[in-house]
């Protein structure tokens, strides 16, 4: 496949001018234009481009890519080691951001809801392009019982943070992954029981409280590792692509 044309397919794949973004979408590092082996994973980080130069990988596919409004536009010191790396192993990277948080299939809140047992109802936000959704648990939970699950699927505990009446059940959840925290106050003004996200804020534990709401942080890097993986995966089942997905260990 040429790297134009895997571009324009994951274009029309995920829709990203149809949403307002902090970073440009799709090609941002142009490589060598055969692509035969892909590399996925959550962030360009130095250590996920050594892997894929390690492994002899024509591209880099991520959520986190490069160039976000509002950084120093120099090409210097961290950055313009990642981007020496890349142009001089010619790997193409692509990333897609928003567009894959909101994808309704391969989308980072699509997979965690399916990850979660949630059934997706809509977007919080009220429209299709809504960067939070909400939904439904398949099962009554106490908020103990859906930090225990998050802790099992995610393999990390999250931060729950209960609200004033602790024992309040977990039935109507709404969730963003990444750093989506501050969409717990719409959540509890639309009755969610519970919110999830990936960052906590300091406000954040004064709001869950007072507007009597769960909150769990699970994470950043580990609510959006499924997203850009599901893509991966779409990508080798049905357009016959080598992909591999990296996981680079990330706390936060």
């Amino acid at each position: 496949m040429n790297n134009f044309q895997l571009e324009a397919l994951l274009n029309e794949t995920l829709s990203p001018q149809l949403i307002k973004d902090y970073c440009p979408n799709g090609l941002q590092v142009e490589g060598k234009p055969d692509i035969k082996k892909i590399i996925t994973g959550v962030t360009a980080s130095k250590a996920l481009i050594e892997q894929a130069v390690e492994r002899q990988a024509d591209a880099l596919l991520v959520h986190h890519g490069y160039f976000w409004k509002g950084e120093p536009e120099s090409i210097r010191g961290m950055k313009g080691d990642r981007l020496r790396t890349l142009i001089k192993h010619d790997i193409n990277l692509l990333a897609y951001h928003l567009p894959l948080d909101i994808h309704p299939q391969l989308g980072n809140n699509a997979q965690l809801a399916q990850l979660l047992e949630i059934d997706v109802e809509g977007g919080l936000e009220g429209h299709p392009q809504s960067v939070a959704m909400y939904g439904a648990l398949r099962h009554v939970l106490s908020g103990e019982e859906l930090a225990t699950k998050i802790t099992q699927v995610l393999e990390r505990p999250p931060l729950h943070i209960a609200p004033e009446q602790q024992d309040k059940p977990i039935k109507n959840i709404a969730w963003c992954t990444g750093g989506g925290q501050d969409y717990i106050t719409l959540a509890a003004e639309q009755g969610m029981d519970a919110f999830i996200s990936g960052e906590v804020s300091e406000r954040t534990t004064y709001i869950a409280r007072e507007l009597n709401i769960h909150y769990f942080a699970a994470g950043h890097h580990a609510t959006e590792r499924y997203g850009v993986k599901a893509l991966g995966e779409w990508l080798a089942k049905e357009h016959g692509v080598e992909v591999e997905f990296i996981d680079i260990d990330n706390p936060v």
